[in-house]
């Protein structure tokens, strides 16, 4: 009941929107499917959202290393308060301290991958206007200050992050041909749902005519008193069911074809007819080559080297924290002050500043300590894990490469039960027509005809299905003989 009343919301739903218009339709092959499900499908767009995410942190880590020049002001920083003032005679009174500042300064600043400082230099101008019985102007200039910051606790950010940012940069590359892969395979199994349908409208309509030829000659035959009367409401009864099982099978296709136009997008004005792929490539899979192409392009091979990095800049970083935390910094410029600007410009003073920072625990209760051993004991954790998943993997491309290497010899031995059962039935059916055998015969004979032509289809699922399972695993294509790529370059403008 409820596949009814979908069939029928769908049946009227076309009606109404279509009206007078004339519904477009879109004869497909396999492969046309897995191109507009990679093209346009949903998972696909979503896809190419996720790998420009990635690009775009790629290109920010990029751009740490370049250098960086910034324009920086206080365009107002007026202050009106009262400050301490000492008088010739020695003693104090408050005075009114009434003053506005702008500050212009330009700064450029490039870090350092090889020692995890930076350098910097930077340019400023300040003006004071200061106001009271006295008005009074004074600029402050400081025409270039070169300087460098440098950490002394030994570990070193960027040194760790050029090792893990390019790793994940190219993991999504290889996470973005996936997801495409992955799309394929749902474009796969849609295209197999609707083309089992589409074989079962067929084999009903087929079905139905034949019960309808017989069922007309046996009335001939039951009216001459050749044939018994079960025999006829037999024949009947197989008539009426191959009428419901039609009807069922263009619901069904019905359903199957609404998926596969919402899996790829289409309009729902589209209709669609399906080229089964009966023909496949003769091939065997290598099991060595297929285990090579596997380890150096499946993402989570990348992933599993990343997680390995991580785990040791993770340690690096907690044992620095455990001893001496310094910093170095100094710097060498120029500044001078006047009453105007080009005075501010002229014989500028050196000014020099060199400092060094420490920080050492004395007292923490084994706070860095308890760091350090907790990330050595999530180091160990994730070298094991690691393991165990290469040995995972490396099972399962094993077994769906077996799996799929079984698939010309199921493939053959079904195309030839598909054969032998339709011929059977086409035998039968004379034979029957001839009075040697009944109506169970008859009946045993095209439903095994009717279960050798699914038999078929289900065996052409499974070849295309290991094949894409095999290509998802090993990112590689095992017809053409070379690795799956990608424009990326498209895909980011």
């Amino acid at each position: 009941m409820i596949r009814c009343l979908l069939f029928l919301f769908i049946l009227v739903f076309s009606i109404t929107g279509t009206f007078a218009e004339e519904t477009p339709k879109k004869t497909l092959s396999l492969d046309e499917v897995i191109r507009l499900a990679q093209e346009q499908s949903l998972q696909a767009i979503l896809a190419r959202h996720r790998f420009r995410g990635s690009y775009w942190q790629y290109r920010t880590h990029i751009a740490k290393y370049r250098p960086n020049l910034s324009l920086s002001g206080n365009l107002i920083d007026f202050n009106r308060s009262l400050k301490k003032y000492q008088r010739e005679d020695g003693t104090y009174t408050y005075v009114e301290d009434y003053a506005n500042t702008i500050t212009m300064e330009m700064n450029l600043r490039q870090n350092v991958g090889l020692t995890g400082g930076s350098i910097f230099a930077n340019s400023s101008l300040q003006r004071v206007d200061q106001f009271g019985e006295d008005d009074d102007v004074m600029y402050l200039s400081s025409p270039v200050q070169l300087g460098f910051r440098q950490p002394l606790s030994g570990y070193n950010e960027f040194r760790w992050e050029k090792k893990i940012e390019p790793l994940r940069y190219e993991e999504a590359k290889k996470e973005y041909i996936d997801a495409m892969e992955g799309v394929a395979m749902r474009a796969v199994n849609y295209f197999f749902d609707m083309a089992l349908a589409q074989m079962n409208v067929e084999i009903a309509r087929i079905n139905y005519q034949n019960t309808d030829t017989l069922y007309k000659i046996a009335r001939g035959r039951f009216n001459m008193g050749t044939i018994a009367e079960n025999e006829l409401l037999q024949l009947e009864l197989s008539h009426l069911n191959a009428g419901t099982s039609l009807n069922k099978a263009g619901i069904d296709l019905e359903i199957y074809k609404f998926q596969l136009r919402s899996f790829l997008n289409l309009s729902r004005l589209t209709d669609i007819e399906l080229v089964i792929p009966y023909e496949v490539p003769v091939m065997q899979v290598d099991i060595d080559k297929a285990l090579t192409e596997a380890k150096q392009n499946n993402p989570e091979m990348l992933q599993m080297e990343r997680q390995l990095i991580e785990a040791k800049r993770d340690v690096a970083m907690t044992r620095a924290e455990k001893g001496l935390d310094a910093d170095l910094f100094a710097s060498f410029g120029f500044t001078q002050t006047a009453p105007d600007i080009p005075g501010a410009y002229k014989n500028p003073q050196d000014q020099q500043t060199f400092r060094v920072g420490i920080e050492l625990p004395l007292v923490d209760w084994g706070l860095a300590k308890g760091r350090y051993k907790m990330a050595r004991s999530n180091q160990e954790v994730v070298n094991t894990t690691v393991q165990q998943e290469q040995i995972d993997f490396e099972q399962q491309v094993l077994l769906k490469v077996m799996q799929f290497n079984l698939q010309d010899d199921q493939l053959m031995i079904a195309s030839k039960a598909d054969t032998i059962a339709q011929y059977r039935y086409e035998v039968s059916k004379q034979r029957f027509l001839i009075g040697k055998i009944d109506v169970l015969d008859l009946n045993v004979a095209l439903e095994e005809k009717d279960v050798a032509r699914r038999g078929y289809i289900s065996a052409l699922r499974e070849f295309w299905t290991y094949y894409f399972e095999i290509r998802q695993l090993t990112l590689y294509d095992f017809i053409k003989m070379h690795p799956l790529s990608a424009l990326f370059e498209d895909l980011i403008e």
